[in-house]
């Protein structure tokens, strides 16, 4: 399979990239490393354990979070592996927006804007984090694990993002998956899985795009250390509860196992 790593680039506008950053940096348990780029717009967000898949990128028409697949060159050039899977994109209904050489930029069918970018090793999958409080309903840290990014895809362009993301990547729909949630089937050791989100047909976005969701058996106490950092409560459902950053943007937490990504049975 081509597609070895993923990663979530958080794309934050200069206003409010000190805040939000620390905000990540604090509830996710990572470091940051050294800004990189031509305009030192780029760092990783280096977790505790495992190999990196959250990065930053300053840009100014953000907040928003998009993804970057890691092609592997599987004994071809990296770049040439880039190309095809450039080639493969464009022939399953997504268009290209940027041809940076090393990496490519497209859109899907529903205009998520998502990067190829050359695979470099990573393989190991990081850990939960600990949050600063312990759980009041159970005994242990309360951790949590940014682990999947959710596509929130309008009404009327469902079925074709429903199409274009397991015939890309090589994941399955979820075949027990009902209602307007649908995750793919990420192969084992994958960082971020993927999951398609049917807005409402009274929503007023128009094209997809994404936030990321962290997994969770203690709700209530990352809740908790997520609004002490920095976070806005929206609303508590019952399988999520849907925060903002410090930049506005929505995320949620999710009542997941985190070694899994799968409801707790």
């Amino acid at each position: 399979m081509p597609i070895r790593w993923t990663t979530a680039m958080l794309d934050l506008p200069p206003d409010t990239l000190d805040e939000t950053l620390a905000f990540w940096l604090r509830v996710t348990g990572s470091a940051l490393s050294p800004w990189r780029g031509e305009d030192d717009e780029y760092a990783t967000l280096v977790p505790p354990d495992g190999d990196d898949y959250l990065r930053v990128q300053r840009f100014a028409d953000g907040p928003r979070v998009h993804l970057d697949l890691h092609v592997t060159a599987e004994g071809r050039d990296p770049d040439e592996a880039v190309r095809a899977e450039l080639v493969r994109a464009l022939a399953l209904g997504a268009a290209l927006e940027h041809d940076a050489g090393g990496h490519v930029v497209l859109s899907s069918p529903g205009g998520y804007v998502f990067c190829l970018v050359r695979h470099t090793g990573h393989a190991r999958r990081a850990g939960a984090v600990p949050v600063a409080e312990r759980a009041r309903d159970g005994d242990g840290a309360a951790c949590a694990l940014v682990d999947q990014v959710c596509l929130d895809v309008p009404a009327d362009r469902f079925d074709d993002e429903a199409a274009f993301w397991p015939a890309f990547t090589g994941w399955p729909l979820d075949p027990r998956a009902t209602g307007e949630l649908v995750p793919l089937e990420r192969p084992a050791g994958m960082p971020l899985r993927l999951l398609l989100q049917r807005l409402g047909a009274d929503d007023p976005r128009r094209e997809t795009s994404a936030h990321l969701d962290l997994a969770t058996v203690a709700r209530p106490a990352v809740e908790r250390a997520h609004v002490q950092a920095g976070a806005r409560l929206v609303a508590r459902r019952e399988r999520w509860t849907t925060l903002l950053d410090p930049s506005g943007s929505p995320y949620c937490l999710t009542a997941r196992d985190p070694s899994t990504g799968r409801a707790p049975v």
